[in-house]
């Protein structure tokens, strides 16, 4: 089964969307399973994860509602307020959706760039972990120090690394990103989503600027806690579903047939499904 670990799904009227602007003219609409349905029978991806966009719980219980009238949605990584006093709690009603499979909170958004090692935060990862609720990490290269203490301190925790943590290709740097990344990658509870890259390249970049990035996540997770996404349609931004898809199949040509299938759709399945009891 091929999966793409990262999407999403959108309705304006909601207006719970904050980042979202007319500036975002390309993707200042409603986006549905039915936009997406062609973009996958082209690309024949069976199914997707699908992800909060807005820091609302009432958002992700309208994707959880979606994903129960359409079938090629796999699951739904949502919101909570982490830092509510009865956080805990509201984990375990989400939970109860066995159609939940993870939480991100919106941490690129958060200007402490230490929020995630608060003290308040640690009892709701270590609830996420007794539901077993993949943590969704949207961060950029300055959290990836803090998220390796993170790994340490809760090693049960199912940590997935959105956007390979967001590199700085427009300007060409990679460190300390690449070592910051290679250090996460000695913990066995951290896998990295290959997605989002081309958004933070630069209008025109190709394959050559793209590539180095892209190297460095596959040497330091290796194929099997490497996680396809688009990350459609924010993707629209910068290129195509067909234009990303094409890079990372290209990217992975050379693996065999059991790597290329683990990039594409078991690493997917195997982290954000089988422990909530689901394939």
């Amino acid at each position: 089964m091929r999966i793409d670990a990262h999407q999403h799904y959108w309705s304006l009227a909601r207006g719970d969307y904050g980042w979202l602007t007319p500036a975002l003219a390309a993707i200042y609409r409603d986006f549905g399973p039915g936009d997406l349905a062609p973009h996958l029978a082209a690309g024949r991806i069976d199914r997707t994860i699908l992800l909060q966009a807005a820091p609302t719980e009432a958002e992700t219980r309208y994707l959880l509602d979606l994903v129960a009238r359409h079938e090629t949605i796999a699951g739904v990584v949502g919101w909570i307020d982490f830092d509510a006093p009865d956080a805990s709690r509201r984990v375990g009603a989400l939970a109860a959706d066995p159609l939940l499979v993870g939480l991100r909170p919106m941490i690129h958004d958060i200007p402490d760039p230490d929020w995630m090692l608060a003290p308040s935060v640690l009892p709701v990862l270590r609830a996420m972990v007794a539901e077993g609720l993949v943590f969704d990490a949207l961060v950029r290269p300055p959290h990836l120090s803090r998220l390796l203490v993170l790994a340490d301190r809760i090693p049960d925790l199912s940590i997935v690394v959105d956007h390979a943590a967001k590199p700085r290709i427009r300007e060409r740097i990679q460190e300390p990103w690449a070592s910051d990344l290679a250090a996460l990658a000695q913990r066995p509870n951290v896998v990295v989503k290959l997605s989002g890259l081309l958004t933070e390249a630069a209008a025109g970049d190709g394959m050559y600027h793209l590539y180095p990035y892209i190297r460095t996540v596959m040497e330091a997770f290796g194929p099997e806690r490497i996680l396809f996404g688009s990350d459609w349609p924010v993707l629209e931004l910068a290129g195509t579903y067909a234009d990303w898809l094409d890079i990372v199949e290209r990217t992975i040509a050379g693996l065999t047939a059991e790597a290329k299938a683990a990039i594409m759709g078991g690493n997917a399945a195997r982290i954000y499904l089988t422990k909530r009891g689901r394939r």
